[in-house]
């Protein structure tokens, strides 16, 4: 359908659509709501059937195409699927993940059919701008290593969007959409074989689902900090986040980091120790409910921005922080 706002969803491990593939059907449904246009999103799967039904609970409709072989096609012949769908209907606006599949699949696409790139959205709303841009996608993202936030648009207010994770909450709507079943692509284009698809190995809880996160920074100071960190995450039930100086420094893994070239987070808590807090780690964690920090800089970053500031060295308070927590829950 001409003038439509589509999501293009990514499968997890469990063949189900990720999260972040929810948030970009969310982002379009609500795109579409505020445009007054139709909302869909495609999924492409061997069997797409129970992640279609999935996705329909937050999308008013879902295209669902079959994928050749059995564990799936590659990011080109996913491509060449969702291509064939856009030749039929059309659509305005295409919404992807921020993620390596999501991007190549965006940058294919944007090369076919000739659209524009809006990348690494931290948000996203329908209006038109003063800058040029007509009635479109207004897209927030974070630019010059994190210190400014811009809105853009298209100048013709047709493009594809890449959304980082939780830019937008996933939301359902309550009444489960239709789905339509397509069959595999007449030219599925299979220059890749996908043998295996499989979650990388997780330290503890999701950052990004987690309503408690703990993060380390450079002030762990190595093996010994972490420790520490993780035994408050534990005795918080809480996610263990990191800073990139911490992954750079090998203390903690990539998957754990938030910021401006890791993940973005919404938790309740937010718990940062021997964290400074420059804004390309704030980007990532600023939307917390309640930041609270450990530090023994008084003028540290962070201190501008938590709703608890303690001023104290990590190794003494981190500790008995935890102690106190243990003996409360017995």
């Amino acid at each position: 359908m001409a003038g439509a706002i589509w999501a293009v969803a990514e499968l997890g491990s469990d063949g189900l659509p990720t999260r972040l593939s929810c948030e970009a059907a969310t982002a379009a449904r609500l795109l579409g709501e505020g445009a007054g246009r139709a909302a869909a999103a495609v999924i492409v799967a061997p069997d797409p059937a129970a992640a279609a039904a999935s996705l329909a609970e937050f999308v008013p409709r879902v295209i669902a195409i079959r994928a050749a072989g059995e564990r799936g096609a590659g990011t080109c012949a996913s491509a060449e699927a969702v291509l064939e769908a856009i030749a039929d209907e059309e659509p305005d606006v295409l919404v992807l993940g921020a993620t390596p599949e999501g991007r190549e699949i965006a940058g294919i696409l944007a090369a076919r059919v000739g659209r524009g790139v809006l990348g690494n959205a931290t948000g996203i709303a329908w209006g038109a701008g003063d800058d040029g841009a007509g009635p479109g996608p207004r897209v927030e993202m974070s630019v010059l290593g994190g210190r400014a936030l811009t809105t853009s648009g298209f100048t013709d207010g047709r493009g594809i969007v890449t959304l980082r994770p939780n830019a937008v909450p996933a939301t359902t709507t309550g009444i489960s959409g239709t789905v339509e079943a397509r069959a595999t692509p007449s030219s599925p284009a299979q220059r890749t074989r996908v043998v295996a698809r499989a979650d990388a190995a997780a330290r503890g809880a999701s950052i990004e689902e987690s309503q408690i996160v703990v993060a380390g920074g450079r002030g762990l100071g190595g093996p010994e900090g972490v420790a520490l960190l993780e035994e408050l995450a534990a005795a918080l039930g809480a996610a263990v986040a990191s800073t990139r100086a911490a992954v750079d420094a090998g203390w903690l893994p990539y998957a754990s980091q938030v910021g401006q070239t890791g993940k973005t987070i919404r938790p309740s808590v937010y718990l940062g120790v021997g964290v400074s807090g420059a804004i390309q780690h704030r980007v990532g964690m600023q939307d917390a409910e309640t930041i609270i920090a450990v530090n023994r800089d008084p003028d540290a970053p962070l201190a501008e921005h938590a709703d608890l500031y303690v001023v104290g060295d990590l190794f003494e308070v981190v500790p008995a922080l935890t102690a106190a927590l243990r003996a409360r829950t017995g």
